[in-house]
C-alpha cells in the first residue's frame, strides 16, 4: 500500500512516500523530503509531485494519506490539511489523522500513565496525556500554564523534545524523558497503526487540531491589570 505522509505543524515540516505491507505492522519509508518553514503552501503541492514522479507513481496510485493535524502553527496546519483535504476527496481515498502529542508519546511510552509536552509559546506548554496498557487510551490533549502542567504531570511520566520543558520536569523532580525531534518515520508507524485499526476521518470533517483555551476559561481568568 503506498501511503503519502504530510507534517506542516512546525516551523519546517515534511512530506514523505511510505510502502505499508497490508498483511503486517511493517511499513518501510521511501523517502523523506524537508519542507522550509513560511513557504509550505508554495512547496507541499511540487514536493509531493516530485516524490511520485522520482519513484514513478502518479497521484492515483496513492492509497491512503497520513497527515498531522495540531498542534502547531495555524497557518501551516491549514495549508497542509486543505492539501490533503483535497487530494483524500478527489482520489476518494481514506485519511487518517495523527496528533503531533501522541507521536511523541507512543515510541517512548513503557506501561501506565504518560504525559507528552510540547512547548506553546507564551509561558504555556501543549500537553497530551495517555493510557499505555493492554490498549492505548487518550485521556486528554490540553493547553496548560507551566503551573498547571507540573501538576498534572506528578502522576505521569512526562515525555518531550524540548530542553526548556525536560529542564521544567527535572528541576520539580518529575520522572521525564528528553527524545529527539520527531521523524516522519514515527508520524507513519503511528499512522499506518491507526490506518489499520481503520480509524480514518473523513475529507469534509478533518479539521486542525489546535489545542487552544475556550472562551470560558479564557474569560474565567482574564489577565491581571498592572
Amino acid at each position: 500500500m503506498l501511503l503519502l505522509v504530510t507534517d506542516t505543524s512546525g516551523r519546517n515540516g515534511s512530506v514523505a512516500l511510505a510502502r505499508a505491507d497490508e498483511g503486517s505492522n511493517e511499513v518501510h519509508i521511501m523517502e523523506s523530503a524537508p519542507l522550509t518553514g513560511g513557504t509550505f503552501s508554495a512547496q507541499l503541492v511540487p514536493q509531493i509531485d516530485a516524490l511520485l514522479t522520482k519513484h514513478g507513481f502518479s497521484k492515483t496510485q496513492i492509497e491512503a494519506f497520513i497527515v498531522v493535524s495540531g498542534p502547531g502553527s495555524f497557518t501551516g496546519l491549514r495549508v497542509g490539511l486543505a492539501a490533503i483535504k483535497a487530494l483524500g476527496e478527489i482520489l476518494a481515498k481514506p485519511i487518517v489523522s495523527v496528533s503531533l502529542l501522541e507521536v511523541l508519546a507512543w515510541p517512548n511510552a513503557g506501561s501506565g500513565k504518560v504525559m507528552s509536552a510540547m512547548d506553546a509559546g507564551r509561558g504555556e506548554i501543549f500537553a497530551g496525556e495517555y493510557e499505555f496498557t493492554n490498549a492505548n487510551r487518550v485521556i486528554r490533549e490540553q493547553l496548560l500554564s507551566k503551573e498547571e502542567f507540573l501538576e498534572s504531570a506528578c502522576k505521569a511520566s512526562v515525555v518531550t523534545a524540548d530542553q526548556k520543558i525536560a529542564d521544567l520536569a527535572r528541576d520539580a523532580g518529575l520522572t521525564f524523558r528528553l527524545v529527539d525531534t520527531i521523524s516522519s518515520g514515527v508520524i507513519t508507524r503511528l499512522g499506518w497503526k491507526k490506518l489499520r485499526a481503520g480509524e480514518t476521518v473523513d475529507p469534509v470533517r478533518l479539521d486542525a487540531n489546535y489545542i487552544r483555551r475556550t472562551d470560558a476559561e479564557i474569560f474565567a481568568n482574564p489577565p491581571s491589570k498592572s
